[in-house]
Formats: C-alpha cells, sequence, structure tokens
C-alpha cells in the first residue's frame, strides 16, 4: 500500500514528467473594479500628476480588455496581481502620453532627409524661438509707431540684403510659394515652360497639376532634352503672363540636351513686357563650391540674370524651417503679396522666428559652415568621420557578436531633398554583416528593427546583404555607444 501511493506521488518523477503544474486562468470575478484600481496608492500618484480623466481612461480600457480575456479563459492569474495591474496602468499612462513625433539618429548618408525631418535648426536659431514663443512678440505689431505691423517685415530685409532682390515675402513652405506666385500673375492666363522642367517631386507634386490648381493654363514648349529660345519666342501670344523656369533639383536629364538660360529667357520675356519666374527648391544662399561641394544656383544670381521673381525652400540648402521663400523686383512680390490666397498660405509667428535667427547667421559669411548643422555637416571630411568609425568599432562588434560581423567601411551619402541628386559625398560608416549567410534577409529585418527600437532609434540603410550605419550626421558617438548594450540586449 505504501508503494502504491508512493507511486501516485511520485507519479511525475516516474514517468519523467517534471513541467510544475499549470497555474489556473483568473475569472472575471478576480479582477478589481475600475474605482478600486484608481484607489491604489501607486495610480492614486499617477492621478496627482496626470489628472483624473487621462489615467482614468487608461484604467478602464486596461480592465475592459483583461475582461474580455478572463471570459475567454485566457487571463492567467498572476495579471490581476496587484503588483502586475499597477505597473499595466504605468506603462499605459506612460505610453499614451509619450510623443509621437521623436528625435532619431540619422545614419542614412543622406543629410538633408525628408522622411527625418530635412536639415537641423542652429543653436541661435532654437534659442531665438524659445525666446520668442515663451511670451508675447511683436508678429505685426510695429514699435517704432505703435501701429499695425507686417510679419513679412520680419525677414524681408534680410531677404534682400542677402539676395539683391528689392522685395520679399515668404509663405509657408516652397510649393506654396510656387502655387502663390503663378496665381498672383497669371490666373486665368498662360504661363509658358519648358517641357523638361514639368518635375514631379515627393508626395505626387506635378507642376502640371499645381499650375491648374493656380488657375493658369499651362503651354509646353521644346522636348524633353532640349529647348531653344525660339520655343518661347513663338508660344507668347497676347494671353501669355508669364514664362517660368524649373530648377530639375530632383533629377538629371544627361547627354544630347539644351535649355534656355534665365538671362536669355528674362530678354525674351522683357521684351515683351512679361515677368519671368523661377523655381529654385533648394535655395543655397552661399555657393557650396567653396568647400568643395558641387555648386547650386543660388538666388542672387537668377535675380542678377533678370528674373522678376525667385521661389526656394527654407529647410533644405538654406539650413532653416520649413518655409517657402519668395525674392523679386516690387511690382511682382507686391502683386504676389495682395493676393487673397497669400494669407491662407503664410507662415506663423514659431517657423518665422526660426527663419528670421538662421538668415541672420549668413550675415557673417566667414562662420556660416559652423554655425549651420547642415553645412557644418556637409563639409565633414571624410577621415573625420572614418575616425569615428574607427572608434565605434570595438563596442559594436561586440553588441552585435557572435551573429554579425562589423567592418569600417567607405560610403557614398548624398545631399538630399532633391539637391544635387547625382552628386554623391565621400563618407564612412560601420557596415554590419550576418555570419550566417542562410536567412540574411530576416537577420538584417531584425538587426534595423532592433536599432530603430533604442531610446534614440537608429536609423541605417540596407545594401548589398549589409545593414550600413553611414556616420557624417553623427557629430556626438557616445550617443550611438550609450545604447549598444541595449542592443546586445535585445539580440541576445
Amino acid at each position: 500500500m505504501a508503494r502504491s501511493e508512493e507511486s501516485v506521488v511520485d507519479g511525475s518523477r516516474a514517468t519523467g514528467n517534471t513541467s510544475p503544474p499549470a497555474l489556473p486562468n483568473a475569472a472575471p470575478k478576480d479582477l478589481p473594479s475600475v474605482d478600486r484600481l484608481l484607489r491604489d496608492p501607486v495610480v492614486a500618484q499617477l492621478v496627482a500628476e496626470h489628472g483624473h480623466s487621462c489615467v482614468a481612461q487608461q484604467v478602464r480600457t486596461l480592465v475592459d480588455e483583461l475582461r474580455a480575456r478572463a471570459v475567454r479563459g485566457e487571463l492567467p492569474l498572476t495579471e490581476v496581481a496587484n503588483d502586475a495591474l499597477t505597473a499595466a496602468v504605468q506603462q499605459r499612462v506612460a505610453g499614451r502620453l509619450a510623443p509621437r513625433m521623436r528625435n532619431v539618429l540619422n545614419l542614412t548618408g543622406t543629410v538633408i532627409h525628408t522622411n527625418l525631418g530635412r536639415t537641423l535648426l542652429a543653436d541661435e536659431a532654437l534659442a531665438h524661438l524659445l525666446r520668442m514663443m515663451s511670451g508675447p512678440n511683436n508678429l505685426e505689431y510695429d514699435l517704432a509707431t505703435g501701429g499695425r505691423g507686417d510679419r513679412d517685415s520680419i525677414v524681408e530685409e534680410l531677404l534682400c540684403t542677402l539676395t539683391g532682390a528689392e522685395a520679399a515675402t515668404v509663405v509657408n513652405n516652397n510649393a506654396a510659394a510656387v502655387l502663390l506666385t503663378i496665381a498672383a500673375l497669371a490666373r486665368d492666363k498662360e504661363v509658358i515652360v519648358s517641357r523638361g522642367e514639368l518635375v514631379e517631386i515627393g508626395g505626387a507634386f506635378r507642376m502640371p497639376d499645381v499650375m491648374a490648381s493656380a488657375g493658369a493654363h499651362m503651354v509646353e514648349v521644346g522636348t524633353t532634352n532640349r529647348t531653344h529660345p525660339h520655343d518661347y519666342e513663338r508660344a507668347i501670344t497676347e494671353r501669355t503672363a508669364l514664362l517660368m523656369k524649373v530648377h530639375t533639383s530632383n533629377y538629371a536629364v544627361q547627354g544630347f540636351t539644351s535649355a534656355v538660360s534665365e538671362a536669355e529667357l528674362s530678354a525674351i520675356a522683357h521684351a515683351r513686357g512679361l515677368p519671368v519666374a523661377t523655381d529654385l527648391g533648394s535655395g543655397a544662399l552661399v555657393d557650396l563650391a567653396a568647400w568643395g561641394l558641387p555648386r547650386e544656383p543660388m538666388p542672387q544670381e537668377m535675380l542678377a540674370a533678370g528674373c522678376d521673381v525667385v521661389s526656394f525652400s527654407g529647410d533644405k540648402l538654406l539650413g532653416g524651417p520649413q518655409a517657402g521663400l519668395i525674392v523679386g523686383s516690387k511690382a511682382a512680390v507686391g502683386k504676389i503679396r495682395k493676393f487673397p490666397m497669400k494669407r491662407a498660405l503664410r507662415m506663423s509667428k514659431l517657423p518665422l522666428a526660426a527663419l528670421e535667427a538662421t538668415l541672420m547667421l549668413y550675415l557673417r559669411p566667414e562662420r556660416v559652415a559652423q554655425d549651420l548643422p547642415t553645412l557644418r555637416l556637409l563639409t565633414r571630411t571624410e577621415s573625420d568621420i572614418r575616425q569615428v568609425a574607427e572608434a565605434l568599432l570595438p563596442a559594436m562588434s561586440a553588441a552585435v557578436s557572435p551573429r554579425f560581423a562589423v567592418s569600417v567601411e567607405a560610403m557614398q551619402g548624398q545631399i538630399g531633398s532633391g539637391s544635387l541628386p547625382v552628386e554623391r559625398l565621400p563618407s564612412a560608416g560601420l557596415a554590419i554583416a550576418p555570419v550566417n549567410k542562410k536567412g540574411t534577409g530576416r537577420a538584417l529585418d531584425e538587426l534595423a528593427t532592433a536599432l530603430r527600437r533604442l531610446p534614440l532609434p537608429v536609423i541605417g540603410r540596407v545594401s548589398e546583404d549589409r545593414l550600413l550605419l553611414d556616420l557624417r550626421c553623427l557629430e556626438q558617438p557616445s550617443v550611438l555607444r550609450d545604447q549598444l548594450p541595449q542592443l546586445q540586449q535585445a539580440l541576445a
């Protein structure tokens, strides 16, 4: 009898089954009420910090979800323990209040990355922005006369000084600047543009669609690869209101090509009493060739060539906030400023403050490559970037081994956001490759995901079965190095 009882008691050992007995699932009656959970000291502290409405909403949602799982018999009893419940409430409140826009490390090799916010604001712009947003300011108030002011006056004098324009105005982005210019100068009339300049940029923004939206009739001249002065001359009629040039900044047509310069086009237009507008897109205010970079046309050159209106972006090569800058003659800019659509497209005080501070930096041309983050990143030398890569190599290798191998490699980056699309920036960085070539794609996806899930997400690019981390935009290596233990844990 004793032997029989022993065999029953130690049955699991006799059969080799060493798994612990399964814990019972929670029933709906095991869940606390919303009010009871809100009275818990830990949750009550959350209420004191964030308010009743926010915390109560997260508690209700949690209890509802747990009850549904309990009804299905899928809720472990451990999840209804008090510590587990309060921890879940804390996590939910923190997640609900966490901002969706976050800082990331741009290690893609593209300096002005549209998906990653384009340019970085200079310290001076950030400081001025904070000062102006923390209290009332003279956005539309004339301190000299005590009367109503014009927000354009905040940056107009600066833009005229820097470009040589007679007048200037600003709107919320360059697409708006082009739309407004066409609507104000050629609504219900014809605009002549070369067929080779009918660009489409990101988000399916097409020049023909912009023309139509502005109420103008587009007249195409020339061919995709060649347009001549006589093409414009023959197309001008009594309905023509504007001749337009569009800088093809996001692609290049090479080979058997011909285009009409701004100076030639201005001579043709002005002989007929017509204005010329040019959309530069990127809008560099300094000659990038001074730092060994490819040259980009500048607004001041277009104005000197005779253009009546030049539009360009604020958050590309200029290095400021998102904005559409319009410079040109008093007559043309005056019409644009008075057009009713201008008010709907105007800049708010926040980007306007950042734009003013950014433009001020250009008054110190000898310092601009150091003061503007965009120019500073673009002008970093390959040897400096390689030194950063060499310093990070041991820590990165330790974090991803033994599954991945890391090497320092020469890389080719780009300016980005449509600026000089065929040019490349010699750079350096870390190339991470799976040791086991079987399942390379899955391994790289896992690595890229782990990097994106770090507290400061790291964004690289996958190329030729390797994940590349171009370090041109990494000025403080410690922000990457300090996260590598977490990466190692995620890949373990």
